[in-house]
């Protein structure tokens, strides 16, 4: 049989640099590889021995799309070791900053990144040429995100606000009322987008993956829960290394991820979150998903961009209504003392659950840190999915069929200069 190779040297609209590859044998698909070749960015290493304190701020460089989630990670894990228990005022005002991450990030990528693939360009800008109103729409919306993180935040992008405790700085009233207009116009819009996103022409793929996300009982998932899998499990957070394993492969310098209970991979984000906490969703939100008749559990990964509109429309009713009924927060921080410990926590990014672990010594000095980002859990579930989207494929010429290809990578939304974290060095010393 005829051996034939299908290569992407660099995928574009993807955060991050990556590749992909596929070999096939005929018609057999004999490997399918999601290259991740950015070098690792050694965060762990260059927390280690400094202070707590430093940990939101370093930790929210590394992502510029997702730095709250990042942030809010080590700040939750920090409070738990330090036995810190915050004001229901503040817990209220780190979902709003939450709402602001995903509103930028979700907007952004459903217009500018994922959109032109059903709509057979090859980028939001030619996309605009024909679309203008939507692609604005989209800008518009990721600014209202940027403009909620730098108003609570302290900055659009890499946020200094946030200590652990709570906040540095609390805006006052007025400032929050000012983002209420823009709150109501973006509301409708996301509406609108997920209206919008519903109405696509959808390829067929069914995956069989296990979904895996945040869950709580009075929420829709972001800053706490338990992990929840579509199997029926619940694992609490403080399990996590002892049910989910990191394991390196040639191919890539982000760790692949799988359940030690089953030796599988899993998948996190919208698509998960949604299958498993559709009934937290906002009322808005809720009824959207209703109108267009989304599954109430969807397995064809093509279809995230529907969830992202659905977590679209929630983040922005469940921020209007903090925006609204924000009056003064008394304490903007509650005080500790140092004490050594472990911290864990888990929280929501727009691409899937983040895990933090720390170990600080008495001195409040990271002694040990492990940062485990979703984009590395997803990429053995996204081969996975990729091998049996290229049967499906396999008839087109290479060209049709490798743009097939990253079609589907994009729907994941991967966060790939996240996700690289390992690189083994040999040194030999002869």
């Amino acid at each position: 049989m005829n051996e034939r190779r299908i290569k992407v040297e660099t995928m574009t609209r993807v955060e991050g640099e990556g590749g992909l590859f596929v070999r096939l044998q005929g018609e057999a698909v004999e490997e399918v590889r999601l290259e991740i070749y950015e070098p690792p960015r050694l965060f762990e290493a260059l927390l280690r021995g400094r202070p707590l304190e430093d940990a939101p701020d370093i930790t929210a460089r590394i992502c510029g799309i997702c730095p709250v989630a990042y942030q809010m990670s080590s700040v939750h894990a920090m409070e738990m070791a330090l036995g810190v228990t915050i004001t229901p005022e503040i817990r209220r005002l780190r979902r709003l900053l939450y709402c602001g991450e995903w509103i930028e990030s979700h907007g952004l990528h459903m217009h500018l990144l994922h959109a032109p693939d059903f709509l057979g360009f090859e980028s939001g800008l030619e996309m605009a040429k024909q679309f203008p109103d939507e692609v604005n729409r989209g800008l518009r919306l990721k600014k209202h995100g940027n403009h909620l993180v730098d108003m609570l935040g302290g900055r659009a992008i890499h946020p200094v606000n946030v200590c652990v405790g709570g906040f540095y700085r609390i805006p006052s009233r007025n400032e929050f009322q000012k983002l209420v207009p823009d709150f109501e116009w973006g509301l409708n819009a996301a509406i609108e987008t997920t209206r919008w996103v519903a109405g696509f022409d959808y390829p067929e793929l069914e995956s069989d993956c296990e979904f895996v996300s945040l869950s709580h009982p009075d929420e829709y998932p972001m800053n706490a829960g338990v992990m929840k899998t579509s199997s029926g499990d619940e694992v609490e957070v403080i399990r996590y290394r002892d049910e989910f394993q990191e394991q390196q492969v040639p191919h890539s310098t982000a760790l692949h991820a799988l359940r030690k209970s089953t030796g599988r991979p899993y998948l996190l984000g919208p698509l998960s979150r949604m299958n498993l906490n559709r009934e937290k969703l906002s009322p808005a939100a809720r009824k959207l998903a209703d109108e267009i008749g989304f599954e109430p559990e969807c397995r064809n990964p093509h279809r995230a961009i529907i969830a992202r509109g659905l977590e679209l429309v929630h983040a922005y009713e469940e921020g209007l209504q903090i925006l609204r009924d924000q009056h003064s927060t008394r304490q903007p921080r509650m005080s500790y003392d140092y004490q050594a410990g472990v911290g864990m926590s888990a929280t929501e990014a727009p691409r899937g659950t983040l895990f933090h672990r720390y170990e600080i010594d008495a001195e409040g000095k990271i002694v040990e840190a492990d940062i485990i980002p979703p984009t590395s859990q997803n990429q053995a579930q996204i081969e996975v999915d990729l091998k049996e989207w290229v049967r499906q494929v396999v008839a087109d010429d290479d060209q049709q069929a490798a743009r097939k290809c990253e079609n589907l990578v994009r729907a994941y939304d991967p966060c790939i200069s996240c996700s690289t974290h390992f690189l083994k060095v040999t040194i030999d010393r002869s």
